[in-house]
């Protein structure tokens, strides 16, 4: 007895997603984490009057969430001082990065992105049967000039650029962004991922008129506001678009009590910037101890930091799994050359302490001493 067959195309991808979760590598070690330092979470948390709302909200959440986002959309428009119609909203950056592929790819349609870039935009694409293709980075830095020429020498429909960048912290200018939007082929729209534009220099967002249909931004409450797992995201983009989101995505996707917390986080400005002082201390502490063990810790404008181990990619995963086996959890990049490094997210004073502790050990198992 067989069932009905899948799509050539499902039965050509991989079961697979782009991320071994924390709770994964929980369950093979048989223990928890002592430092959860691999996700980019923010482990200082949402704002209290973020928790407080989303826990009234809880005695509600026998309703269906708001379809329209409505209140929400408002609250976002203001900040960013948009229309209302310029922001669609979504579970999450991978949940709109699904929605926009699902809108824009399908068989024979091609997207550009750099070589270790942050895989779930790929992810997105191969589920939709796009073509992608790649350059490396330059400097350790998603590289315009390289994106552009590929885009325009392949034909690409997208062209996915974080900024600043995962896997490695590194950012350009708003500057550098605006002149590479004046330069994008005719056709080319541009996916600008800036989920850690919270923790970057003054200057590295650009201005971009919202009604531009060539870009569509991506914003989080993941990172600084600390609502990883709550799953909401936005994007900004020219009104068509952000209205064609509505053509497929799932209208009660964004929950009652992440609408909540959303909502109340946009009313506490001054627990943002208590988070960025907080990122602010932990970079600096992770260069510390970094610098002690003969490392090197490249400038970051996120909430990680990536550590240059000095050697190839199979010495730093060799660090990398000495780390785990000692209790904390953290990732690398996953191409080469960058992958000669170790990214460690902000984390508390304890978090950093017990990084601190594992970091020579695991550098001494690494080299076999």
């Amino acid at each position: 007895m067989t069932g009905p067959a899948f799509t050539p195309l499902v039965e050509s991808l991989p079961s697979t997603v782009p991320f071994v979760g924390p709770e994964t590598q929980e369950r093979a070690r048989g223990s928890a984490f002592a430092a959860r330092l691999g996700a980019n979470e923010s482990v200082f948390g949402p704002s209290p009057k973020a928790v407080a709302a989303m826990q009234a909200a809880a005695a509600e959440c026998w309703k269906y969430g708001d379809p329209e986002n409505h209140d929400l959309r408002h609250a976002l428009a203001e900040r960013h001082g948009v229309d209302p119609a310029h922001i669609a909203i979504g579970e999450g950056i991978d949940g709109m990065f699904g929605y926009l592929n699902r809108m824009f790819v399908e068989p024979g349609v091609t997207v550009a992105t750099s070589l270790g870039a942050y895989p779930t935009f790929n992810f997105h694409v191969a589920g939709y049967g796009g073509r992608l293709v790649t350059v490396p980075f330059v400097d350790d830095r998603e590289d315009p000039e390289s994106l552009l020429a590929l885009a325009a020498r392949e034909g690409a429909r997208l062209i996915y650029l974080s900024n600043p960048d995962n896997p490695m912290g590194s950012w350009h200018p708003g500057k550098t962004i605006e002149a590479m939007v004046e330069r994008l082929p005719a056709g080319a729209l541009l996916c600008l991922d800036e989920a850690y534009i919270d923790f970057a220099p003054d200057g590295t967002a650009p201005e971009i008129d919202p009604a531009d249909p060539r870009v569509i931004r991506f914003r989080t409450f993941s990172k600084a506001w600390g609502m990883a797992g709550a799953r909401v995201a936005y994007s900004i983009s020219a009104a068509p678009l952000a209205t064609a989101f509505n053509k497929v995505r799932n209208h009660f996707g964004v929950n009652r009590v992440a609408q909540a917390g959303a909502l109340a986080s946009l009313a506490d400005p001054g627990w943002l910037a208590h988070v960025r002082g907080e990122v602010e201390a932990a970079r600096a502490r992770i260069g510390r101890i970094s610098a002690a063990n003969g490392l090197t810790a490249l400038p970051s404008a996120a909430n990680f930091v990536a550590i240059d181990c000095g050697a190839d990619g199979a010495f730093a995963k060799a660090v990398l799994e000495g780390l785990i086996a000692r209790g904390i959890f953290a990732r690398m990049p996953f191409a080469a050359p960058q992958n000669r490094c170790i990214r460690i997210s902000a984390g508390r004073p304890a978090d950093l302490d017990a990084f601190e502790a594992a970091l020579p050990v695991a550098l001494a198992a690494a080299r076999g001493e």
